[in-house]
């Protein structure tokens, strides 16, 4: 199929997320492109404002398996990637396979379960592969991750490790929706769940076919140019004790590709950059304790980053 036909299929899936959060097109498109960039996708917000709603409407509206796990405090690596059971009938052990071989996985409140089950996930999120009884199985594809936490509560919560928040392509947060969206929210839920009627509008193999399509973006030498010298002046900023790894090059040279592509452009752009940056970007930065007691944020730090670098015309 031409991308003609996939264009349309994404404004699709944009259309059906919309009628469930509404008035967040920005965090919706970016979404989208972590999505069609192969990348996992961290929502932290305070509660109550879609994180779970909008992962499970992207299940809905994607037609392949879904699973959502419930992070907790006793939760074992083992409840996540599967163990073996003993069967009477012969006296064998059989691998059972956990809720991680999926398609789309739901972590939700990540940051309730100890570091130890945490890490159960680091493998699948970065080689889509899980290790387990010293035999390694590649996970199905597409293969993607959405985790969401509070940043609010602390009581019972672990703090995601620097390794982890690498792994996600890129970090979201919806947000409070203005006065006449929440209105509208407000009304669309009188009489139902908005969720429950959506229609799946991709499969699996498109989705990867996307992925594929991705990749052919062309990203010119003054493009790379430009997103090397942002990465690396987070490694050089006064501010940050921790800048952006390698990791996260090629994490916002693969989701700036994904922008593009949804604009219909077979070529990344400095604005396709300049979108997802802070998304990409902000959650990889460890700021100093100056910095951190002054108030600053690493969103606004990469903001001044994205001003101060200069674009290739």
């Amino acid at each position: 199929m031409n991308n003609e036909h996939y264009f349309d299929r994404l404004k699709e899936l944009k259309s059906n997320l919309a009628k469930v959060i509404r008035g967040k097109e920005e965090a919706l498109e970016l979404m989208v492109s972590a999505i069609i960039a192969n990348g996992n996708v961290l929502l932290e917000d305070v509660p109550g404002v879609g994180k779970t709603t909008l992962a499970k409407a992207l299940a809905a509206s994607l037609d392949c398996r879904f699973t959502r796990i419930q992070f907790t405090p006793d939760l074992l690596p083992a409840d996540i990637i599967g163990s073996s059971v003993y069967s009477p009938k012969d006296g064998s052990f059989r691998f059972r396979s956990g809720p991680i071989f999926t398609n789309i996985l739901l972590a939700d409140e990540i940051n309730r379960a100890s570091p130890r089950t945490q890490s159960a996930l680091l493998e699948a999120m970065s080689e889509r592969q899980v290790s387990v009884e010293g035999r390694t199985t590649p996970l199905e594809r597409p293969f993607l991750v959405i985790a969401t936490e509070n940043p609010i509560e602390y009581q019972g919560t672990y703090q995601l490790p620097e390794a982890q928040l690498d792994r996600f392509a890129m970090q979201l947060s919806l947000g409070y929706p203005d006065r006449d969206f929440e209105l509208e929210m407000l009304f669309d839920r009188l009489t139902g769940d908005p969720a429950e009627t959506l229609k799946a509008v991709l499969n699996c193999e498109e989705v990867v076919e996307i992925q594929s399509r991705v990749r052919q973006v062309k990203v010119e030498d003054s493009v790379a140019a430009y997103m090397l010298e942002l990465v690396r002046s987070t490694r050089s900023d006064k501010r940050i004790a921790l800048g952006a790894s390698p990791r996260a090059l090629l994490l916002l040279s693969r989701c700036a590709q994904a922008s593009a592509y949804q604009s219909g452009r077979g070529f990344v752009l400095p604005e396709d950059v300049k979108k997802v940056a802070v998304a990409v970007l902000a959650h990889r930065l460890t700021l100093d304790n100056k910095s951190r007691y002054s108030g600053i944020t690493s969103r606004q730090v990469v903001e001044d980053l994205l001003a101060q670098t200069k674009v290739p015309n």
